[in-house]
């Protein structure tokens, strides 16, 4: 069973980072790159401008190591998709095993709600960021992300599984609750980067990520079924 899992997981997380990290290449990875044009032509005093939790989210080190332009930022993008794709493949063939998928497109619906989990619920607030763009602190954006994507799981989870209309609706409270709270913002709104590209870079960030889990979803559920027949 373990071993099913893992190369379940192997598989079908590996085409799906390569399908991610080649969308990336093409869509996602041309605006980051503009934005850093932005980034770099600034004048040095604005980037220590602001104030509060905006000085943060500016602060360069000098000693930082960051890839290249060409093959070491691609293959340290092909590097992160596969290890974050086999993590989330682990999740979705675990599930399985409680839950086997009757065929192959039920694996599109557990890809959707992977998306809506750890991509969609979270960015509603927390939304994917260009270089440049002032922030809130680390660590309460990391707890309010996690704390999203565990109500919405366990959210969606009630209202697709559970039979009582009181667990269903604790399901929508669930799915309500983080964004009544809000997620952490900067003091200072600011980004270098145009308004513009910062709507390209959203959008561009949020299909790619849902292509990439109807990707991950499908393949593994057609790796588990191939291996329980097998």
């Amino acid at each position: 069973m373990i071993k099913r899992i893992a190369r379940t997981a192997g598989f079908s997380g590996l085409l799906a980072a390569l399908l991610l990290t080649l969308l990336q290449s093409f869509w996602v990875a041309p605006l980051i790159l503009q934005a850093e044009t932005y980034e770099s032509a600034a004048p040095a005093a604005e980037h220590h401008s602001h104030d509060g939790a905006a000085v943060a989210a500016h602060e360069h080190s000098a000693e930082a190591w960051s890839p290249e332009d060409g093959w070491q930022r691609m293959l340290s993008t092909t590097g992160g998709n596969l290890v974050v794709a086999v993590g989330f493949a682990l999740i979705l063939v675990a599930l399985y095993s409680l839950r086997e998928p009757n065929r192959v497109s039920t694996g599109a619906l557990w890809g959707l709600a992977g998306f809506a989990v750890f991509c969609l619920a979270p960015t509603l607030g927390l939304p994917p960021e260009l270089p440049g763009t002032a922030a809130a602190d680390l660590g309460q954006r990391q707890s309010w992300w996690i704390g999203t994507a565990a109500a919405t799981a366990l959210g969606l989870a009630l209202l697709v599984f559970a039979r009582h209309w009181l667990l269903k609706a604790a399901g929508v409270v669930l799915l309500v609750v983080p964004h009544v709270i809000g997620a952490p913002q900067p003091e200072v709104h600011q980004s270098l980067a145009p308004e513009a590209l910062e709507t390209q870079f959203k959008i561009a960030s949020w299909l790619t990520n849902a292509v990439f889990w109807l990707a991950l979803g499908l393949l593994s559920a057609w790796f588990y079924r191939r291996a329980q027949q097998a």
